[in-house]
C-alpha cells in the first residue's frame, strides 16, 4: 500500500470499510444491505431520496464481487492518473464524475418511470406524474443505485485520454490493446447494453454518465490552462517536478560537497564545477520528463524512477 498514491489508497480503504460495515449491519426485508437503503441513491421522486445520496451512493456496493471489480479498476488506473494529476485534482475529478453519473442515472430512471406510467395508465400526462409517483412510493423506494462504477469509468476514460497509445492486456484477449481502443470498447458495450435494455440491474447509463462528465471536464481543463490545471494531460505534474528540482538546485545544501563550494565562492574553478554539475543533473531530469511524456511512466528504468523520486521529494 506504500506505493499507492494518497487519494487512491484512501478511497480503497474507505470503500472496503464501508462495505464491511454494511455487511455487518445486515439486510433489509428485500435482501438488500440495509445501509444501502439509507446511503444508496434513490430515485429523486421517491420519498426516501435525499440530496446527500448523490455523494454517498458511490461508496456503497451491492456485494463483494461488485466491490472487488470496482476497487481493482480504481487501483489499476487510479494510481497512474493520480500520479499524473496530483491528489487534489484527482479527488475533485473522481467525486464530480461520480455525482455526474448519479445525475445521469436519475434522468434515466425518470424516463423509465414516465414510460411505465404512460403504458399502464390511459390518458396519462406530464401533469399527472407527481400523483402517480406518490401512489407508487413503495415501488420507487426500491429503485436504488449503489457503487463507484460511474467514477471508476471516468478514471478509465482519463487514463485513455492521458495515455492513448499505452498498450494494456484485457482478459481473455491474447494480445495487448491500445488504451484508446480499450476505453472505446467499454463505452460501446455500456451504450449497447443501455440501449438494448440488457444487463439486468446494472446502471449502464450511470457508467456512461461518469465518462461523459469526465470527457468534458478534461477537455475544459485542456482549453483553459489558467484555471489552475495542466495545459495538457499531465503537463502540470511534470512542470511541478521541474520547478521543485530547479529550486532545489539553487538552494545551498548541508552536504560536505556543497559546503566546500560555499566556502570557495571566490574560486572560479569551484563555481564552474558546481554549476556544471547542476546543469548536468537538470538536463538528466529534463530528459526523464520528456521520456514520460512520450512513452509513459512505465517506460522508465528503475534508476530513472529513483532519480525522479529523489528530485520530487526534496523541495
Amino acid at each position: 500500500m506504500r506505493t499507492i498514491p494518497t487519494i487512491t489508497k484512501n478511497l480503497l480503504i474507505i470503500n472496503v470499510v464501508i462495505f464491511l460495515a454494511s455487511y455487518l449491519a445486515g439486510a433489509d426485508a428485500y435482501g438488500n444491505l440495509s445501509l444501502n437503503d439509507m446511503f444508496g441513491l434513490h430515485f429523486f421522486m421517491a420519498p426516501d431520496f435525499h440530496l446527500y445520496q448523490l455523494l454517498t451512493y458511490m461508496f456503497m456496493h451491492a456485494n463483494f464481487t461488485h466491490l472487488l471489480f470496482n476497487m481493482f479498476a480504481l487501483w489499476m488506473f487510479g494510481c497512474v492518473v493520480e500520479n499524473v494529476w496530483g491528489p487534489r485534482k484527482f479527488l475533485f475529478y473522481y467525486l464530480a464524475c461520480g455525482i455526474g453519473a448519479g445525475l445521469f442515472q436519475e434522468a434515466a430512471q425518470f424516463g423509465q418511470f414516465y414510460m411505465l406510467a404512460s403504458d399502464q395508465i390511459p390518458g396519462f400526462s406530464v401533469g399527472d406524474i407527481g400523483m402517480v409517483a406518490h401512489n407508487s412510493a413503495t415501488l420507487l423506494n426500491q429503485w436504488t443505485t449503489v457503487g463507484a462504477s460511474g467514477a471508476v469509468y471516468a478514471i478509465l476514460l482519463a487514463f485513455g485520454m492521458l495515455f492513448p497509445e499505452e498498450r494494456i492486456f484485457i482478459f481473455p484477449l491474447p494480445i495487448p490493446i491500445k488504451a484508446k481502443w480499450f476505453v472505446a470498447l467499454y463505452a460501446g458495450i455500456e451504450l449497447f447494453s443501455a440501449m438494448s435494455g440488457r444487463g439486468g440491474n446494472v446502471a449502464h447509463l450511470a457508467h456512461l454518465g461518469g465518462m461523459v462528465f469526465g470527457f468534458f471536464m478534461i477537455r475544459y481543463w485542456r482549453r483553459h490552462p489558467s484555471g489552475g490545471y495542466s495545459r495538457s494531460a499531465g503537463e502540470q505534474f511534470f512542470d511541478n517536478l521541474r520547478n521543485v528540482w530547479e529550486r532545489r538546485s539553487h538552494r545551498p545544501s548541508s552536504s560536505a560537497y556543497d559546503k566546500k563550494d560555499s566556502d570557495t565562492t571566490g574560486a572560479h574553478g569551484s563555481d564552474w564545477d558546481y554549476n556544471a554539475r547542476k546543469q548536468r543533473e537538470q538536463a538528466e531530469i529534463d530528459r526523464i520528463l520528456d521520456k514520460i511524456r512520450q512513452s509513459g511512466y512505465d517506460s522508465l528504468t528503475a534508476e530513472e524512477k529513483q532519480r525522479l523520486f529523489d528530485s520530487s521529494n526534496h523541495s
